[in-house]
């Protein structure tokens, strides 16, 4: 049997103090990783790579032209809401305002307040309407618009001659060509008063588009049942007239003054409105291509069909429907063009509006006119987007006014002067 030895210490005996070597893996943990940062598959069937592709659409479409990100925006084309402007469904305004993000507020902006006198005014003598003057326009230029919004009156309902109309397209055949000759022949008249309008282009029913998301839900049968989607809306607008311009109107209010405005919260869904669901191409559209150098709005004119005149609707006994859907058309007809004009600018959800985007719009039966402006202050609606975001998009508006009682024996009954002011006020506004 082997007797055991006992090794001796392979340390040597005079050891270093242990307090030299407490930074030893310093170096190491300071030094740079070698390998890449481990991120989620792009092909998987999991929510990390769900997020990540939504992050590499997003970097891609932030990386595009104008042009491109409009086609990236509205290439996938699932089932969305239809919002018509002119809608029979009562109280659509308080949905649209939530569709949109949008607070309303009863009156104009102040440039365009004026006195009870000026508004409701229908004294048509010249003395009248040479006490409340519009701001640049002397009392001859106005004596001379007023004579042309008589003469666009008597035109249509007295010189001409016309067979009767079809069911449901009097106000299309009647109104729809004094609407036309009267923004035709202001925008003419205060040319030389306003420099802007030389350079503007007036289009006549021109076609306008808006496509944006607002609001999830969850799907609730076939293929994609359980998925986690956004609600899609659109709106196809066509006015009958509208002015386009080269440079943007100013903005109403800082953007700031629409953090405390109240916009109405809608729980329901949206078709319970009710609102219809259709697939078909995604558009967003101002009336002009996107090279036209005209890429603002202005003004839009647009005329209560005979299916909502104020009329039928007393007859219906839905006479207080008549001002909420003159809210809804304006509010939606505004939003469609107002966003679209700032999604041509390179805005869109996840790159908010850096400054506001104002429109105005007019809207008429023939004998009752409502006048609407609307500031955008943001297009970040998505529940991603729409996180901590104060910004809320503007409405004011006015309830109707008449501007004439009627015609008879070649003659103008009661005109208004103060709606005619508001009009040359609206066309005169500029940067």
């Amino acid at each position: 049997m082997a007797a055991r030895t006992r090794l001796p210490l392979l340390f040597p005996k005079s050891l270093p103090p242990l307090r030299n070597k407490k930074l030893v893996h310093t170096k190491a943990a300071v030094s740079e990783t070698v390998y890449p940062p481990i991120v989620p598959s792009l092909t998987a069937k999991s929510k990390s790579a769900r997020r990540r592709q939504v992050e590499e659409q997003i970097k891609k479409i932030k990386a595009s032209t104008v042009e491109e990100k409009l086609s990236l925006i509205t290439r996938i084309q699932r089932q969305k809401f239809v919002v018509y402007p002119q809608t029979f469904a009562r109280n659509a305004d308080k949905w649209y305002q939530h569709f949109t993000k949008t607070a309303y507020i009863p009156g104009l902006p102040e440039k365009f307040i004026l006195t009870p006198e000026e508004t409701w005014g229908e004294d048509s003598s010249a003395s009248v309407a040479g006490q409340t003057t519009v701001p640049g326009i002397g009392d001859d230029v106005f004596a001379d618009i007023r004579t042309l919004v008589t003469r666009v009156i008597l035109q249509e309902h007295w010189h001409l001659k016309k067979r009767k109309s079809f069911l449901y397209r009097e106000q299309e055949q009647m109104v729809g060509p004094v609407l036309r000759s009267l923004a035709t022949g202001l925008t003419y008249s205060l040319v030389k008063y306003n420099p802007l309008l030389l350079l503007s282009s007036l289009d006549i029913d021109p076609e306008v588009h808006f496509y944006w998301r607002r609001g999830e839900r969850i799907i609730p049968k076939g293929h994609r049942k359980g998925r986690l989607e956004p609600t899609r809306f659109q709106i196809d607008d066509q006015p009958n007239s509208q002015i386009r311009i080269t440079q943007q109107l100013p903005q109403f209010v800082p953007m700031e003054a629409s953090y405390t405005a109240e916009v109405p919260e809608i729980t329901l869904a949206p078709n319970v409105m009710p609102l219809f669901r259709r697939q078909y191409d995604n558009n967003i559209f101002t009336g002009s291509k996107l090279p036209d150098p005209a890429c603002y709005g202005h003004t839009q004119f647009h005329l209560v069909p005979d299916r909502y005149h104020r009329d039928r609707m007393a007859r219906l006994q839905q006479s207080d429907q008549v001002e909420v859907f003159l809210r809804a058309n304006g509010l939606a007809s505004l939003f469609a063009w107002t966003g679209a004009q700032a999604m041509y600018q390179g805005f869109w959800n996840n790159e908010d509006v850096t400054r506001p985007f104002v429109s105005q719009a007019v809207i008429t039966d023939g004998q009752f006119f409502s006048f609407f402006c609307y500031q955008l202050n943001t297009l970040a609606l998505s529940v991603e987007a729409d996180t901590n975001n104060p910004r809320k998009n503007l409405l004011w508006g006015t309830e109707s006014l008449r501007l004439y009682e009627s015609v008879q024996d070649g003659e103008v009954v009661g005109l208004n002067d103060g709606v005619i002011k508001l009009l040359i006020q609206f066309l005169m506004n500029q940067p």
